[in-house]
């Protein structure tokens, strides 16, 4: 680009005379195209530079800024221990079972022993038993029953009775197991009763039958009455041991046959099975027998049969 600079020759004269600057006239031409074209690139160049360097410090900027900003402005993302608890919920904790105690099943049996008699044998748990001076259970249909030694001088031990609804539905009124002692029997009138079964039809006395329970011998007979609507069956059993005779009574009274719709028999043979397990486990122990009349001690234990 050139600019042409015109003044007059007075104006130069003044100039050169005076040294001191007048007024002058300034006049433009028109710049070529290849001038204009040269700016302009020029200018170009100079905006992209400026873009470039607001880039520049806008990059450094946001390099130059605290992660806490950073953490402010953008939230953190949740990490795979997160996300994971977030996908899938938390099963609630297994709570250990408790234990349960072992329930103890209590024996079915319990074994009787007395100290005085050397008597022991073992009775259902859920019969009733009286011992020593205790006065003896109510038997529903047998009443009083009497000892069968031939001399006086018996003692009751102990009495087992079965409970009442043993037999629902029949005419079972009850049943009892009962151990007495005398020691004032000797072994040969052991073997023999005061009375006997009478049920001959002719009225003439049975005699007493050997039987063996479980492995001890014994002298056995039995004794019945009856009423309108009460029976009573008894039997008898004798064994000479330790120096005293020992009397067992098994005992079954019926009542109500005939008098009650619904009422049947009860099955008699079942009950003194009953009755009889009870005699098989009988043991005597040697005792001194001039105790035998005291109160009875006794001690009570379980036990299985």
């Amino acid at each position: 680009m050139s600019t042409a600079w015109k003044s007059t020759d007075q104006e130069s004269a003044n100039r050169n005379s005076t040294n001191q600057p007048t007024n002058n006239t300034i006049s433009a031409t028109t710049l070529s195209p290849g001038t204009r074209q040269r700016e302009l690139a020029i200018l170009g160049s100079f905006a992209m530079i400026a873009v470039l360097l607001a880039a520049i410090a806008c990059s450094k900027q946001s390099s130059s800024m605290k992660p806490a900003d950073v953490a402010v402005s953008s939230p953190a993302l949740p990490g795979p221990s997160v996300a994971a608890a977030v996908a899938t919920p938390a099963l609630p904790e297994a709570v250990p079972a408790k234990k349960q105690k072992a329930v103890k099943k209590r024996p079915a049996n319990v074994t009787y022993t007395d100290d005085n008699s050397g008597v022991s044998f073992l009775y259902p748990r859920k019969a009733t038993l009286i011992s020593g001076d205790k006065p003896e259970p109510e038997l529903a249909a047998i009443g009083e029953v009497p000892m069968n030694f031939v001399h006086p001088g018996g003692t009751t031990v102990a009495t087992v009775a079965l409970p009442e609804n043993s037999y629902l539905g029949t005419d079972f009124a009850s049943a009892f197991f009962k151990v007495n002692v005398n020691p004032s029997v000797s072994e040969k009138e052991c073997t023999h009763f005061a009375f006997v079964d009478t049920r001959n039809a002719d009225g003439e006395p049975i005699d007493a039958e050997k039987v063996k329970v479980g492995d001890a011998d014994m002298e056995m007979t039995s004794d019945f009455t009856a009423s309108a609507v009460k029976q009573a069956d008894t039997q008898y059993y004798h064994s000479y041991e330790k120096g005293a005779c020992y009397e067992y009574v098994l005992g079954l009274g019926t009542e109500g046959f005939g008098t009650e719709r619904g009422i049947e028999h009860v099955n008699r043979d079942q009950v003194f099975a009953r009755l009889e397990k009870i005699l098989a486990t009988v043991k005597i122990d040697p005792v001194e027998h001039a105790s035998v009349s005291e109160p009875a001690a006794t001690t009570l234990t379980s036990g299985k049969e």
